[in-house]
């Protein structure tokens, strides 16, 4: 703390630069920038600046040095900083916000999806059979096909497709599909005949083989099951990794993303990450245009021994410059294929789905890498699953007495009422994926699964804000759209893009403002970067980004139509370009 006595020397020490100035009053914009003030590298002025500053939240005119903002404030004040060598941008009245983040993503995983055969663009099992006639044509020989991207809700009723389509396409070489989500896989017979999966095969721990009512397997192998089959895909290079960090980096620029929280990098045994190395060679290259935090994935077939390996993980992460303090738990799987932890049996059914980590076990856990000042971060659908993640911070509070780790519990397609006050008491972020809260046939797989009454409680985003808890929006791509404009309209109508189907549960939806914070300033708080970016304000990293349309000006339902007509990063442009803004 900064004793009175000090307070003098410390204002002549920061007077004379802007950056000084704007970091020591950073509430009153640049009203104390003198004539002696440095001037400013850019300065963008006319805008409408939404600022996600509750103490300032509108501004016209933003001035940046060094890749910092500098000052934020009216045209008039922040002219002020203009010298010889200013750049000076005229936004014509557009608004310019805070560059979003994305707290839910996977760049390796979502990356590599798009460069094999990927289901994505599919809306009908037609349209898979095309894409995957196409892959096969393309890919002459014996060798399997794999791909990612189809969706459960098109193989109703419980989201599971059978082999004989994939086996007309070709019963000589193994075809492997993965669904969006990463929980099921969706085989033919050639892949079952070569990895020995017949009826006999039990099930894995944690996994289970789709079988007909004979007990032969049907082609559909959900949660670790997957691994029956991964001898047969083929394998990924280094080249692949850093391939689909470029590709993602690219992606998420161009849709105003600058930060994403890697929810998932894998790790081998001893300690070392291929994922991680991939990072490593793309920032060298000058390619990772993103502020980049990571998960280090808990292994569920391990306990509590795998914690050396996950600190070295982590260890090397800040070695090579990056921050790797997140450890992501898989609690449970999904709905419709009632692999997802329930507290009450689906409906019209004994079974509840199963937690892959037993509460003692993760709670041991979860205390552990609090101790070391680690940041949990939960895979949690079902109400079970919801439940058991906020019951293992509760048991590690007991012992670390509300470490600022900041846990994270993702997804949350279903959390009873008991547990919505919970997330603020114990200072639990709830990491939603809009585009997912809507009615779709996805969603009427999961309302038959669970029944009408669990059905009021889809993803309660207002419920828990009202309790008093913290939001903040993953995409969790490729799953989903990683766009946040998307993003943004479905949160406040409840409604997907373009549909025509009655909101989903619309006494859930939020404000603009709560859904424009949830994408920047929240997303910086997981991060553990909100004194950094995140927000409009003086000392912060000049994310930023112009839209062609202001976002408080128009239909809620045509916010999905706004596009991101430039991306800054620390200042720089890596997407779209100041200069060639369009007239107005």
């Amino acid at each position: 703390m900064t004793s009175v006595a000090a307070l003098p020397r410390l204002a002549r020490l920061l007077r004379g630069t802007a950056m000084g100035l704007a970091l020591a009053f950073p509430s009153a914009g640049i009203a104390q920038v003198t004539a002696r003030a440095a001037p400013a590298d850019l300065i963008l002025l006319h805008g409408r600046v939404y600022t996600v500053n509750d103490a300032k939240p509108w501004a016209q005119a933003v001035a940046v040095t060094g890749g910092k903002i500098v000052a934020v404030g009216s045209d008039a004040e922040v002219e002020r900083l203009r010298g010889p060598k200013t750049r000076v941008v005229g936004l014509g009245g557009r608004m310019l916000m805070p560059a979003f983040g994305d707290a839910h993503d996977h760049p390796v995983f979502g990356g590599m999806s798009y460069a094999r055969c990927s289901l994505h663009d599919g809306h009908s099992v037609d349209d898979y059979r095309r894409i995957i006639k196409a892959c096969i044509a393309k890919s002459p020989g014996t060798g399997t096909i794999y791909g990612t991207g189809w969706e459960d809700g098109l193989f109703p009723p419980d989201g599971i497709p059978h082999k004989e389509v994939l086996d007309a396409l070709s019963s000589d070489r193994p075809l492997i599909f993965v669904n969006t989500g990463g929980h099921g896989s969706w085989v033919n017979s050639r892949a079952l005949a070569l990895a020995g999966i017949t009826r006999s095969t039990p099930d894995p721990v944690n996994g289970k083989i789709d079988r007909d009512a004979n007990g032969e397997p049907i082609g559909g192998l959900e949660e670790s099951a997957q691994l029956l089959v991964e001898k047969l895909i083929p394998p990924v290079t280094p080249q692949d990794r850093q391939d689909a960090i470029r590709y993602n980096v690219k992606l998420f620029n161009g849709l105003g993303i600058t930060a994403w929280h890697d929810a998932m990098l894998e790790w081998q045994r001893g300690g070392t990450s291929l994922d991680l190395d991939a990072y490593k060679a793309v920032r060298d290259a000058g390619g990772l245009t993103m502020h980049t935090v990571m998960d280090i994935k808990w292994d569920n077939g391990r306990g509590l021994e795998q914690l050396a390996d996950i600190r070295r993980v982590s260890a090397t992460a800040k070695a090579y410059g990056f921050a790797a303090n997140g450890v992501k738990f898989f609690v449970d799987g999904v709905i419709p294929q009632q692999t997802a932890a329930m507290i009450a049996p689906y409906e019209g059914s004994a079974e509840k789905g199963e937690v892959q980590i037993p509460l003692t076990g993760l709670a041991d856990a979860v205390t552990r890498i609090e101790s070391f000042g680690m940041q949990p971060h939960f895979h949690a659908i079902g109400d079970g699953a919801v439940r058991e993640a906020l019951d293992a911070v509760a048991s590690a509070r007991k012992t670390d007495g509300r470490i600022d780790t900041r846990p994270m519990i993702s997804h949350l397609n279903v959390i009873d009422p008991a547990d919505q006050p919970r997330f603020g008491q114990l200072g639990v972020t709830a990491i939603f994926q809009p585009l997912w809260a809507v009615n779709e046939p996805y969603m009427d797989l999961t309302k038959a699964k669970i029944g009408p009454t669990r059905s009021r409680y889809i993803y309660p985003e207002a419920g828990v804000l009202k309790a008093g808890g913290k939001i903040a929006y993953g995409s969790d791509w490729s799953v989903a759209s990683a766009n946040p404009l998307e993003g943004i309209e479905t949160t406040i109508t409840r409604m997907a893009p373009e549909s025509t189907r009655e909101p989903l549960l619309p006494e859930q939806a939020v404000s603009l403002e709560t859904a424009l914070k949830a994408y920047t300033l929240n997303v910086a708080y997981v991060n553990h970067m909100d004194e950094t970016t995140g927000s409009i304000v003086p000392g912060k990293s000049a994310d930023l980004i112009v839209l062609d349309q202001d976002l408080f000006k128009i239909q809620p339902r045509e916010i999905h139509r706004t596009k991101v007509l430039v991306t800054l990063f620390e200042g720089r442009e890596v997407f779209g370009s100041l200069a060639t803004l369009p007239p107005r």
